[in-house]
């Protein structure tokens, strides 16, 4: 029974509970591990942000510090990794709203500490009541809007059926799991400048695309140091808590759910949201020298991808041409043109479309498609089409490794920043705008500039295809790294350069995240490069023919690497508010 509470902050052992809660009107009561803490106090009011550190035992990467700390305070009071990204995920739905989600869905690639691999597709799934051309004019022209803005722009969620999908490998209660998101939901926590940035740079289309008051809006501009508090969430999160999966596919969420969907005319229905569920998939697995990678299958394209690019700059000297100089960044470049153009052609969700993994990854055709490879030129990518073969932005990772040996890789996405940026009324989470990330007609690019056809075509049901990249990597069939990504297009594109700069060119973790970011998708035919990229090798490839573009962060990538003494060597990516945590 839900009853009013109050709460003070208690020292128990070592761990610190930080949060003062002084009223709190529909709250039950909690243990003592309300909001637990490392070995040191996890404060939301006051925080830092470790981008690297190196632990004995186990360790978390993720986009905010608090969620990073919860993670590492749970593993540390006896979970393993999967309890910790549980929790990691949940706190990010709080604090992390621009995508950390419970209205998204995503990808998990883990291997427990006994060696068995798991690959979880929890990725959102178009409703019923979509159809091929539902973003079509009566001219048969796109209107992409539709597509990416507002209610009809969100696929079904699926984030929450994939917690509860792993929690069959947690050990703690899930009750544990959940409360320090509620307490952060319910209290609130204090926002960077980063976070205020996006929040005050967005707020037009939180007006626009809500038909409710909601959290994220107030009178004057968001600045560093304000405390952002989400009720309406924290109620939603109770709801989980008391009734698992159902007290979001079923019962006042759905309901909530259903009510927004109508107010915005969007389509999921009740029935859509009690038929979601999350899919067991098997992993990709392939050899890389001395190194086993162990990737997402469809309906991510990003295992497939990254497995082609490793392979088809495997017999290269890398090592020999110098890190990020024209000749290693020229190689990498074409496999990427060669890599994406069968993405459009071949990848979407293997429940409705047949996806020829196995010859889009053999040593084989992969032969073939670097066959006409030239180092001293472009191949236009108007030249490049699919392989000929017989058989038919904004996300966010988590990297866990604990000490017991499980490895867990999550990439979460709501799609562009805040999704739809539309809140369910009432509920105080954001809907993805994942409709986007299908083919909404073939040729035509979606926000992220991506081309599809026939094998991710609109179909009720069925899930869109997908760039993201959860990685692991084995040495000696023993864990050896945890990565991943968010970043659209450019996820696949910046796990490969982070192998690469790992793998051959035996960079710690601080330092592949630092390393400037490249990125090719066959269309448009231009090379992106973070501001930092070397000038130098930009004028060679210009040179050599090559478009260059300057554009910003690529990509917030998140390693875990383990070193020769066991001790888990951390880094979470420069490029925002990511942070360690472990012990």
């Amino acid at each position: 029974m839900l009853v009013p509470n109050c709460f003070k902050a208690i020292q128990w052992n070592k761990f610190f509970v930080a949060v003062l809660i002084v009223s709190c009107s529909y709250q039950p009561s909690f243990s003592q591990s309300e909001l637990i803490g490392a070995g040191k106090q996890i404060d939301p009011y006051h925080y830092t942000i470790p981008k690297d550190a190196t632990f004995q035992h186990a360790s978390v990467a993720c986009a905010h510090p608090l969620a990073s700390m919860i993670g590492a305070a749970v593993m540390q009071k006896g979970g393993n990794a999967f309890d910790a990204a549980i929790a990691t995920q949940l706190a990010l739905a709080v604090v992390f709203p621009e995508a950390g989600n419970i209205g998204g869905g995503g990808f998990m690639v883990a291997r427990t500490a006994k060696g068995q691999t798991l690959a979880l597709d929890y990725r959102e799934m178009a409703p019923e009541k979509a159809s091929r051309n539902m973003y079509l004019d009566k001219d048969g022209n796109p209107n992409m809007h539709l597509s990416q803005d507002g209610h009809l722009a969100s696929g079904v969620p699926g984030s929450i059926a994939g917690i509860f999908a792993m929690y069959k490998y947690a050990k703690l209660p899930f009750e544990q799991l959940i409360t320090p998101a509620i307490i952060l939901a319910d209290k609130g926590f204090v926002i960077s400048e980063k976070e205020a940035h996006l929040l005050n740079a967005t707020r037009a289309d939180f007006i626009k695309y809500n038909t409710k008051p909601n959290a994220f809006v107030k009178p004057t501009p968001w600045k560093a140091g304000d405390t952002l508090v989400q009720k309406d969430l924290a109620k939603t999160l109770i709801r989980i808590r008391q009734y698992g999966a159902k007290g979001f596919y079923e019962g006042k969420t759905a309901k909530l759910i259903v009510a927004e969907m109508q107010r915005g005319k969007g389509i999921i229905s009740f029935e859509d949201l009690k038929q979601y569920k999350a899919i067991d998939r098997t992993p990709l697995s392939f050899q890389f020298n001395e190194y086993t990678i162990v990737g997402m299958p469809p309906p991510s394209s990003g295992g497939i991808i990254v497995e082609q690019l490793m392979k088809m700059i495997a017999n290269r000297p890398l090592l020999s041409y110098g890190f990020e100089t024209a000749k290693m960044v020229q190689l990498m470049v074409e496999a990427e043109r060669r890599a994406f153009a069968d993405r459009a052609a071949y990848m979407g969700d293997p429940d409705f479309w047949k996806v020829p993994v196995k010859t889009l990854t053999s040593n084989a055709y992969l032969t073939q498609r670097m066959a006409n490879y030239d180092s001293t030129k472009p191949t236009p990518s108007a030249m490049i089409k699919e392989g000929q073969i017989a058989e038919h932005d904004e996300t966010t990772h988590i990297s866990i490794l604990d000490a017991e040996g499980n490895m867990v890789s999550i990439t979460t996405t709501l799609n562009g920043w805040y999704g739809s940026r539309t809140v369910v009324g009432g509920a105080g989470f954001f809907l993805n705008n994942e409709m986007d990330d299908f083919s909404v007609k073939p040729g035509v690019p979606n926000m992220f500039g991506a081309i599809g056809g026939e094998a991710n075509a609109i179909q009720p049901r069925k899930r869109m295809l997908s760039s993201m990249a959860p990685t692991l990597v084995l040495k000696n069939n023993q864990p050896f790294m945890v990565c991943g990504t968010p970043g659209g297009t450019t996820i696949p594109t910046s796990v490969f350069q982070t192998l690469v700069d790992v793998l051959i060119f035996n960079m710690s973790a601080e330092q592949a995240i630092a390393a400037p970011k490249f990125h090719h998708q066959w269309l448009p035919d231009v090379i992106f490069v973070e501001p930092n990229f070397p000038k130098n090798t930009i004028q060679q490839l210009e040179a050599m023919g090559y478009k260059i573009q300057q554009r910003g962060p690529i990509g917030r990538t998140e390693i875990i690497k383990v070193l020769t003494n066991g001790n888990k060597e951390t880094a979470a990516d420069i490029r925002g508010d990511d942070a360690v945590a472990g012990y």
